[in-house]
């Protein structure tokens, strides 16, 4: 009885769990059972396993192989593990000296022909590795570059088991990162684009100065998603571990570049108006993958024609919203998916949607149903609110606009004051700050408050609302350079609450 050891990564979210490979070859008829809770695609691993191995030059054993995958108790989905498979049963055989892959994680799929294919999630899976103490890890050499944005930990990658084979034996090296890439710099087009709109313009300046919610609504072709598609212009770029954190969800939902796969800046997701609550929120059967709401995690979802959006899907939006973090509950356990993200709302005043008002040919319940899907408790997470209206002219004025360099410097001196006065707590904007912080720690005067006060007497908002109002107001206080929100900042943010369709 012979037994040998590999080790590879379980991926759920983008959390990850070292996973123990043993192979243990015995007497009895040659055949191969797999153990240790596999799915499908594991289960068929013991086919391609085979095939690649014997088709990498290297003898499969005679007897009766015994594949244990533990924790025992943990699912392991997906192909991730065929690499670690074959070393490990490669091991047991004596085929191959133990000294390297004893200190080694190993991931990828198997060819039949003995490729080793890229999977999903080689960057968490990566991660994992590093923060559980190893010293290497080798990868499908199509995804070294992503794997590489990992410091901490030798990097190797392979193109083939026979590579790993003789990489194992000491007869040869693996491949090696070629450095960080360089950075890749997306344009969404600029602000100065956007003629007229001063209000609407504002409001945006403020969104990206404080990770506020915003919502525009309008006729058709006034703006509102040239606006939205300016917003990830005027935020800061990611810094290392937003940029990494952001890129394994990416790599998770399989929609990196080979080339260039760390994300530097705000991701922007548009998803379309029939989207599913699986795909705005994610899922899926077997592995958990991340939905809109998380690829869109430290920069911008863009939901133009919301009130065409299924009532189901923007009411699943309202615990993401509030925690920023989504929880996809399945039978074996429940995948976490970061999901901090800033939500830009785009939709007209009604169906028939004139480009003046008083052309309107709606009933007045029509026009009421219309935006009726976006409910009371949705709506009070919307920070800012903009009605945005028609300029004759302003579409041919030869008037320069400010461009996003100009606006996106007043929002990083916003963003640096309220992050330095938040520091102690490790909270970067003001949209972040929980309530009570703001209503015991950092309470405004009372001549400041009066008006959120007298709002909440009058039923006019809720205290949620009233919590938000107060970060708005403490966002245009840092845009101004003040120390601290006056009554003119609360009363401009109050009028933000009160516009739009509610």
């Amino acid at each position: 009885m012979a037994l040998g050891r590999a080790h590879s990564v379980a991926v759920t979210g983008v959390d990850g769990v070292l996973v123990e490979i043993e192979a243990d070859i015995g007497q009895g008829l040659p055949s191969v059972h797999l153990v240790g809770l596999p799915d499908t695609a594991l289960q068929e691993s013991r086919d391609r396993v085979r095939s690649a191995v014997a088709n990498s030059g290297e003898k499969w054993p005679d007897g009766r192989v015994i594949l244990a995958l533990s924790p025992a108790t943990l699912p392991k989905l997906g192909s991730v593990y065929d690499l670690a498979l074959a070393v490990a049963v490669l091991d047991a055989s004596g085929a191959v000296p133990s000294e390297r892959s004893a200190t080694t994680v190993l991931l990828g799929e198997l060819a039949l022909d003995g490729r080793v294919r890229r999977v999903r999630g080689i960057l968490p899976a990566v991660i994992a590795a590093r923060r559980a103490g190893w010293s290497a890890v080798v990868v499908p050499e199509a995804a070294l570059a992503e794997a590489g944005l990992v410091d901490g930990i030798a990097v190797l990658g392979a193109s083939s088991l026979r590579a790993v084979v003789a990489w194992l034996r000491g007869e040869a090296a693996l491949a090696e990162p070629d450095g960080p890439p360089p950075d890749i710099v997306h344009h969404g087009g600029d602000l100065c684009d956007v003629v007229g709109q001063d209000e609407a313009r504002w409001a945006l300046e403020v969104a990206a100065a404080g990770g506020h919610h915003l919502l525009l609504t309008g006729p058709p072709g006034i703006g509102k998603t040239m606006l939205a598609q300016r917003l990830p212009g005027l935020l800061p770029p990611l810094t290392e571990p937003e940029a990494l954190e952001v890129t394994a969800i990416h790599s998770m939902a399989g929609m990196l570049s080979g080339e260039h796969p760390l994300i530097t800046v705000p991701p922007f997701v548009a998803p379309h108006h029939s989207t599913s609550v699986t795909a705005m929120i994610g899922g899926g059967s077997g592995t958990a993958r991340p939905g809109a709401v998380s690829r869109a995690h430290r920069g911008v979802l863009f939901l133009d024609e919301c009130a065409e959006i299924g009532t189901k899907v923007l009411e699943a939006m309202r615990t993401p919203l509030e925690e920023g973090e989504v929880r996809i509950a399945r039978r074996d356990g429940v995948a976490r998916y970061p999901a901090r993200f800033q939500l830009v709302l785009a939709a007209n005043p009604c169906p028939c949607a004139p480009a003046r008002d008083v052309d309107c040919v709606c009933a007045p319940l029509v026009r009421r149903r219309y935006l009726g899907k976006l409910s009371g408790p949705l709506m009070d997470r919307i920070d800012i609110r903009v009605q945005m209206h028609g300029q004759v002219g302003a579409a041919f004025s030869t008037d320069l606009a400010e461009s996003s360099k100009v606006v996106r410097d007043r929002v990083a001196v916003a963003r640096r004051a309220a992050s330095e006065r938040w520091y102690e707590y490790q909270w970067v904007t003001n949209a972040e700050v929980p309530g009570h912080i703001l209503r015991q720690q950092f309470r405004l005067p009372r001549e400041s408050l009066a008006p959120v006060e007298d709002a909440l007497r009058s039923g006019r908002m809720s205290a949620r609302g009233a919590d938000r109002a107060i970060r708005v107001a403490w966002t245009i206080c840092d845009l101004r350079g003040g120390e601290l929100p006056t009554v003119q900042d609360v009363l401009a943010a109050l009028n933000f609450r009160q516009r739009g369709v509610r």
